[in-house]
């Protein structure tokens, strides 16, 4: 895990055409995405789990909490989900923190040539690749960008999508256009699609 120090980060919709500011407190964040080996028990297999659902991954955290004895970050009761924000357990980031930590300090759309720091539709080859394969950012952060969508904790829009939850970062089968550090993207957390996956986070009680 990676320390992503605190920091002001401005949020922005192309949909609704507004954008807002969140401070985001220091926090830790897994270099790359959760693999196949880790989720699946593939062995050796170090592409990015995929279709994995928001329930999916709130299960995930967990259960790796359980195992290393710490406490489970979600209550759960069937689909209700509750995030314990005094827990040290893992967890989804949010959208605020996953944008913070992708940008490292950048203001632009990317962190880095795109080429460089992203498998997306012009360089994938039309499937994801093994993590940490890119140039990361300034944080040490790899595949923030390209290779799967990353579910967050937040819900989109809960007036006009109920309790879709927002992904970000684009994936191996995008064009370059969505691989970009504000674009925001929408799935109902029961969906497993071939292009999104997940990463953990950890508060850091500072």
């Amino acid at each position: 895990m990676i320390t992503v120090p605190a920091g002001l980060v401005t949020l922005s919709d192309r949909r609704t055409r507004r954008s807002w500011e969140v401070e985001v407190a220091s926090f830790e964040l897994a270099p790359c995405p959760v693999t196949r080996e880790r989720y699946e028990g593939a062995a050796g297999d170090r592409r990015p789990a995929h279709s994995v659902s928001w329930h999916d991954a709130v299960r995930h955290c967990n259960e790796l909490s359980r195992r290393e004895g710490l406490t489970p970050a979600y209550g759960v009761d069937g689909e209700d989900v509750v995030w314990d924000r005094s827990a040290d357990g893992y967890r989804l980031p949010t959208e605020a923190e996953w944008e913070h930590a992708c940008r490292a300090g950048t203001d632009g759309p990317r962190y880095g040539p795109l080429d460089e720091i992203a498998w997306h539709r012009g360089n994938s080859g039309d499937r994801p690749h093994e993590v940490g394969g890119l140039r990361p950012n300034a944080h040490g952060l790899y595949d923030l960008l390209g290779n799967v969508w990353e579910w967050c904790w937040d819900v989109y829009d809960a007036q006009v999508y109920g309790d879709y939850r927002v992904l970000r970062g684009g994936g191996w089968f995008d064009e370059h256009w969505s691989c970009r550090a504000s674009v925001r993207r929408r799935s109902h957390p029961t969906l497993r699609i071939d292009d999104v996956g997940f990463r953990l986070a950890r508060s850091t009680g500072s």
